[in-house]
């Protein structure tokens, strides 16, 4: 039978506020000015919100960027991160990145000049922009072991391979895509819908959260998609226990959510497709290809959010890559990234701690 904290899954996978406590390390944030958008438009008075786990050695040769999932932020794999787990902090220095969009680094929801549906639409490789210039120019960083990140997470690690194939030594992609396939893109219209047709959400400009349609939301992304059929089988015997379950979930973040972020987060996701690089014209077998890090690829069983047969086609144009499905035998579906599984946790940390043994050669490399 599968055991896991309800209420952990649910804040991971449609969240965009996890709580930070004391003990944490602080919120940081990079103010780089404007940024250039790939589509010519800029976000103006642009600032990328991260935080830092360990220490940086001498030779800054430790360094691993973690990427966080859509509607979620820097705390997304904490339960990876730390003392004798995958992300070591004993060994590797971790930057802990938020997305445009997510509410800490600029967004909709916190933008003065560009506030609400004023701000520009932008692409996922304009959040690897981001992060490629935190690295590089305020944290003087020019590789890194790995690039790590879960469903939105790990299609920026894709593209973090395409993009930068040599500033990197490995990437761990969980849960990820490639490029965006319709039915995801028809799960997100259906979240996008759900809120703007609201009259609450007053063509983006409402006074308080448009609490219906965020229900409805919810519903679509975090009980439909990212779960399982098989886990509310095991869940709710009896069926019709499923209905006030549901209603408190629905109920238990709306204040911690912005609806205008979410939207423009799933623009970018429904458009993410790593052909479209600059110079790959469109093949996705030459975008793939271009990646020259060792690549841990892990997926989900019935994932019903990001459909697993997209990255195992995927990784067939990757040249060094491992395919593995996360905890063989459960069906946790796009969940089995959040952390909320013993299971999926156990096998998330498993996984990449051996993968990042042999990248760095049982830490050898990192000295």
């Amino acid at each position: 039978m599968m055991r896991f904290s309800l209420a952990l899954v649910a804040s991971l996978l449609v969240s965009p506020v996890l709580a930070h406590t004391p003990q944490q390390p602080p919120h940081q944030l990079y103010k780089m000015g404007d940024l250039k958008l790939e589509s010519g438009e800029t976000i103006k008075d642009f600032a990328i919100s991260y935080v830092t786990h360990g220490t940086l050695n001498a030779k800054k040769s430790n360094v691993i960027l973690m990427v966080t999932a859509v509607g979620g932020n820097h705390h997304r794999l904490d339960f990876m991160i730390g003392p004798g787990k995958a992300l070591d902090t004993d060994k590797y220095f971790v930057v802990a990145t938020d997305a445009i969009s997510n509410g800490f680094t600029t967004s909709p929801s916190n933008s003065t000049a560009q506030p609400r549906m004023q701000f520009p639409k932008f692409e996922m490789r304009d959040m690897i922009t981001s992060q490629h210039r935190l690295l590089v120019e305020h944290l003087g960083i020019n590789h890194v072991v790995a690039v790590i990140g879960p469903s939105m997470g790990g299609m920026q690690a894709l593209q973090w391979g395409v993009s930068h194939p040599d500033m990197m030594d490995s990437v761990v992609a969980i849960v990820p895509l490639a490029k965006t396939p319709a039915w995801t893109v028809t799960m997100l219209e259906a979240t996008r819908k759900a809120i703007m047709l609201d009259p609450s959400w007053n063509g983006g400009n409402y006074t308080a959260p448009p609490e219906k349609g965020i229900r409805l939301f919810r519903d679509i992304l975090g009980f439909l998609a990212a779960r399982s059929p098989e886990m509310y089988r095991t869940q709710f015997p009896n069926q019709m226990d499923v209905l006030p379950w549901l209603e408190a979930q629905e109920a238990s973040l709306i204040k911690a959510f912005d609806a205008n972020d979410w939207i423009y987060q799933t623009w970018a996701y429904e458009r993410h497709d790593v052909s479209t690089t600059p110079g790959m014209n469109g093949d996705l077998a030459k975008a793939l290809g271009a990646i020259k890090a060792k690549t841990l690829i892990m997926v989900g069983t019935k994932d019903l959010l990001n459909p697993e047969w997209e990255p195992v086609d995927a990784a067939r144009h990757i040249k060094d890559v491992k395919v593995v499905t996360i905890s063989p035998g459960t069906v946790t579906g796009h969940a089995a990234a959040g952390g909320g599984f013993p299971a999926d946790v156990e096998f998330l940390n498993r996984e990449t701690t051996g993968f990042l043994d042999i990248v760095t050669d049982r830490g050898k490399k990192l000295d």
